[in-house]
């Protein structure tokens, strides 16, 4: 009998919540396969079974347990045989075998003009997208199959796509759905209730990781002197080079130009003008870094999440660009570390991907500044004497006027204005052309 107890997510955390079940109680599991999600005031990460057994669930969803404390047993002297759909035990178990119900597999209903259970025909099949494909929600158990019987991702994504979805699998669906609501890319929780004209209310506990941001939130707005300035920024330059050289970094580096490289870039060289706006205070000193770890906010369906960017000074365009995609799919998917999220020294959010005109971010404590970012809108601009039609975007800048002034805060949206509108000259000094700056 293995005791499964809950690991320390980190420094300081002495209690985290069970956030949910990945499994069923008295069910069979096989070893690395995650049988829960916990939640703790930074991060959500899962647990995995150590051996193959049955489980024994010892705490419900939503509870608050310590850290190190036994949220289940696993009783190793039962398997489960996933391909023989049966359980295997040994014989002075055969109570426990008697009672266990068998691993079952679903596999597709195939459907053709011919009848079910048949592959549709090679001239029908889904066209796959070149490239390496990747799927952002595995489990490790999943992976690791994946990986002995040397498959990849790619593979399983075309065996999905090469066959007809049926009836049953449809219908199957439909029973799942009220269960388990898919929202692809809306950040909302599965079980949020729409309005219904009812009188009916709901309660429902805060995660241990809302509890934490709402206490920081409230100690950023009592114990800092936060303030915010705002500017505004032509795009105009930027979204040229991105639709003259996307196609040809994206061939060269696997990853799109976004606008968050651009901005991460003109933020770092505006720190080199402004190091207060990378600095933070700690009792009476101020602590200026050398170095730039910029924190880029995610929304995920657990809330907030800020993963760093570590020495994004020696970062290149492309580098980060990467590095944003792989932090925002773990935030996303709930595989994100503490480790990826803690120590950033400033802090980037983008409301604009909302639909956010214009904001106040608020600080990310100890971090002595932030900065906003907000949609892009075709508006009119003075150019040379004549009205022109620019794509804009408002920028803001939420600094703790204990250690940034307003010069110092004005000086920094400035800087980073006048390098997105001129990013030819001004990215690095002017030394280099954009394609060096591109590394293409």
């Amino acid at each position: 009998m293995i005791e499964i107890k809950v690991p320390s997510p980190g420094e300081s955390i002495t209690q985290v919540q069970l956030a949910k079940w990945l499994v069923g109680n008295g069910e069979v599991v096989e070893k690395d396969q995650e049988i829960a999600e916990i939640d703790s005031d930074k991060a959500t990460f899962s647990i995995s079974a150590e051996e193959d057994g049955r489980i024994k669930l010892m705490v419900n969803e939503g509870d608050t347990i310590d850290v190190g404390a036994v949220i289940a047993t696993l009783d190793t002297t039962v398997t489960g045989n996933k391909k023989e759909g049966r359980i295997k035990s040994s014989p002075t178990e055969e109570g426990v075998r008697a009672e266990s119900k068998p691993s079952v597999i679903i596999q597709p209903e195939i459907e053709t003009a011919e009848g079910t259970n048949k592959p549709i025909k090679e001239a029908e099949k889904s066209e796959i997208p070149a490239g390496d494909q990747k799927i952002l929600n595995i489990s490790p158990l999943a992976r690791k199959l994946l990986h002995q019987n040397d498959l990849s991702e790619a593979e399983l994504i075309k065996l999905i796509r090469d066959y007809r979805i049926g009836k049953k699998d449809v219908e199957f669906f439909l029973a799942q759905k009220d269960k388990q609501s898919i929202q692809q890319g809306s950040g909302v929780d599965a079980d949020k209730q729409v309005l219904s004209g009812s009188r009916d209310t709901e309660r429902k506990k805060m995660s241990t990781l809302r509890l934490k941001l709402s206490e920081r939130l409230v100690a950023v707005k009592n114990q800092t002197a936060m303030l915010t300035t705002f500017n505004e920024v032509n795009m105009t330059p930027v979204m040229e080079i991105r639709k003259k050289y996307k196609d040809i970094f994206k061939e060269k580096h696997g990853v799109g130009l976004g606008f968050m490289s651009f901005f991460t870039k003109a933020v770092i060289e505006a720190m080199k003008i402004v190091p207060e706006v990378n600095a933070q205070i700690d009792k009476d000193e101020i602590i200026y870094f050398r170095y730039a770890d910029i924190g880029i906010a995610v929304s995920s369906p657990k809330g907030l999440m800020v993963p760093v960017l570590r020495n994004a000074e020696s970062m290149s365009f492309a580098e980060i660009e990467l590095k944003i995609k792989e932090l925002a799919d773990k935030a996303r998917t709930n595989k994100i570390t503490i480790d990826e999220m803690s120590g950033g020294t400033f802090t980037i959010t983008n409301g604009g991907v909302f639909g956010s005109m214009l904001s106040t971010p608020i600080l990310n404590p100890p971090q002595s500044a932030i900065l906003g970012m907000h949609n892009i809108v075709e508006r009119p601009v003075a150019i040379d004497g004549k009205v022109e039609i620019h794509p804009v975007m408002f920028v803001a800048l939420s600094y703790d006027h204990r250690i940034i002034d307003g010069r110092e805060s004005v000086t920094f949206l400035v800087k980073i204005k006048e390098m997105l509108e001129n990013p030819a000259t001004m990215m690095f000094g002017g030394k280099e052309p954009v394609e060096g700056l591109l590394g293409i």
